[in-house]
């Protein structure tokens, strides 16, 4: 009976199938091992690194770890991207004449002789882990370059004039397999890179692909010949969003479901006619995202027992503000998820529905075929609801039945798009619902942003002038530690990894509804709330900056910093301090 591989044995042979290493090289490395000691127990046994670190010492060539070496762009272009992804090579570098490659194949002569015959250059290979030599050229060559660089050089799809009606798939079926085949990666990577957004982007000599991840565009690197392929990369897009692909002229708006293991994600692709072409954005929903508890979102004890005494009313509304992709969504299911029960009755409508609860009956609105949000809140009303959600209040109509619902016994919950929590009482008088009936139906309103979180592999406490400056300004002690972002590979060198919620809440009590009957303006009904106990998003902002959690420039970038100094020595100092209206604005700057 064979003997069981040992995690060494099972590491070697590996590399020898991979061609990182020979039989004979591999029995002089267990027998280097052997002689130095190091060999026996599980917990030293060798990983691929020092193998190769091993192999570089015998054969007299270099290894670099890579995460500290960048590719020089101007080296990459040399070379045909095809040929490196294909023979996993990657130029880095040019030194005194000499093209520096890295590999993790010292046996795999083929590529860089094919490399060396193409450009005529000298070459000096520097062995890399794999795994790092994927992820740097991933990085560097660009999404899909094996595919891009196989059809330029098949040169069979045709790019039709973008003002003719014909199709651009016409092509043979090689072609419009490697098409979908790059569709299909740009959709896998976004997915796995947490991002909310794909913009597919046309200019005049370049067709630039980026990620929104963490709210935060990212450029994407393409291969350089990407631009030719443009009509039939926006094409394929259409085709999986049932989208009319003659139509070039007027703006679509279709969906696409994927399904990526276990992941189930809506993307809904937006295209709109541009000066070079047709650009599209693609929003990506995940179904099977999974709900947190009200106490898990990141609100503070104040906002987290006002939340949930609002969640025990029998009727009145409850709005979430905030701008687009804030996570106001997120947080009115976290909600409904706390009181979704047997004895209740919730009803939702959406656009589009970003959660499935069990338990709860959900409508998708539907523009074309007339099922707007006041339309489908007039039906909600007759199936007997004890809680409604309301995906948007966008317009009068839909503003005025919330208002009539929430009086006729029903507890509603909807967004609204406001600078903050105060804004949204003259938003709805705004939109035309009389005053006294915003008085007595508004219970509470939640002012939200989302602001990036310190990646916790990099981050490193901030010790600058400017620091120091702001330590002062906001009269933070020496005991709070302030941290800045640095980027490492966990963070794809951004300093940041996920979001964190901060919140505004406002009640509405009677000194507030007072003056909403007084048409009173949104900086005074502000004050008031100040006057109350509401911290700004300002101040709840400086609370996760002195936890560590974000730092100064990402609160400053989500709310207004005219009040940064005041808001903090509040925060610091009794509630019950004299405010004014100026010194307690909050909102964002988009």
């Amino acid at each position: 009976m064979a003997e069981a591989s040992t995690p060494t044995q099972t590491l070697l042979d590996r590399m020898i199938a991979e061609r990182q290493l020979s039989a004979a090289d591999a029995a002089a490395f267990v027998q280097s091992r052997s002689l130095q000691g190091t060999s026996g127990n599980g917990s030293q046994e060798p990983n691929e690194r020092e193998v190769l670190e091993w192999l570089s010492q015998e054969y007299g060539v270099g290894f670099l770890p890579l995460e500290s070496v960048e590719a020089d762009r101007e080296v990459l272009a040399l070379f045909p991207a095809r040929i490196l992804l294909k023979e996993e090579l990657l130029p880095l570098r040019r030194e005194q004449g000499t093209i520096e490659v890295a590999t993790c194949r010292l046996f795999s002569t083929r590529g860089l002789d094919t490399l060396r015959s193409l450009t005529g250059l000298r070459l000096k290979l520097v062995l890399v882990p794999r795994e790092a030599l994927l992820r740097e050229m991933k990085k560097n060559l660009g999404v899909g370059a094996d595919t891009i660089g196989a059809l330029d050089e098949e040169k069979s799809v045709q790019v039709v004039d973008e003002n003719s009606e014909d199709s651009n798939l016409d092509a043979g079926a090689e072609d419009e397999a490697s098409i979908i085949r790059f569709v299909n990666q740009v959709l896998k990577d976004a997915i796995e890179l947490r991002a909310s957004d794909i913009h597919l982007e046309p200019f005049e000599h370049e067709f630039r692909i980026r990620y929104r991840i963490d709210g935060e565009l990212q450029e994407i690197p393409l291969p350089a010949q990407l631009k030719q392929f443009q009509p039939a990369i926006v094409s394929r897009v259409k085709i999986l969003s049932h989208l009319n692909i003659a139509e070039k002229r007027l703006p679509q708006d279709g969906r696409i479901k994927v399904r990526i293991e276990d992941n189930e994600v809506d993307i809904r692709v937006s295209v709109i006619p541009m000066l070079h072409g047709e650009a599209v954005v693609m929003r990506l929903l995940r179904q099977n995202s999974t709900l947190r508890g009200l106490s898990q979102i990141g609100l503070g004890p104040r906002e987290l027992a006002c939340f949930r005494r609002v969640l025990d009313l029998p009727h009145g509304i409850v709005l979430v503000t905030g701008p687009t992709g804030s996570g106001k969504t997120s947080t009115l299911y976290t909600a409904l998820n706390e009181i979704n029960d047997e004895v209740r009755k919730i009803i939702t409508i959406e656009d589009p529905v970003e959660y499935q609860l069990r338990g709860v009956n959900q409508i998708q609105v539907s523009e074309k075929a007339g099922l707007t949000f006041a339309r489908g809140l007039r039906s909600i009303l007759r199936h007997d609801p004890d809680v409604v959600l309301i995906g948007e209040i966008r317009d009068r109509e839909t503003a005025q039945i919330a208002v009539q619902a929430s009086l006729t016994g029903h507890l509603v919950f909807s967004t609204l798009h406001t600078n903050d929590a105060p804004g949204a009482v003259t938003r709805l008088v705004d939109m035309g619902v009389e005053p006294y009936l915003v008085a007595s139906s508004l219970e509470a309103v939640l002012g939200q942003r989302l602001v990036r979180v310190l990646c916790p592999e990099c981050k490193v406490p901030d010790t600058s002038v400017h620091a120091k400056a702001f330590r002062s300004r906001m009269g933070i002690g020496p005991d709070v530690q302030l941290f800045k972002a640095v980027g490492c590979r966990h963070c794809r060198q951004t300093g940041f990894f996920g979001r964190h919620a901060i919140f505004e809440w406002m009640d509405t009590d009677e000194n507030i509804r007072r003056m909403i009957l007084e048409n009173a303006s949104t900086d005074q009904i502000r004050a008031a709330a100040r006057a109350a106990g509401m911290r700004t998003l300002s101040e709840d902002g400086w609370r996760l900056v002195a936890e560590g959690i974000t730092t100064v420039e990402e609160v400053l970038g989500v709310t207004t910093d005219k009040d940064t100094p005041r808001n903090h020595a509040a925060t610091e100092s009794s509630d019950s301090s004299e405010t004014t209206p100026g010194d307690t604005a909050a909102g964002s700057r988009t």
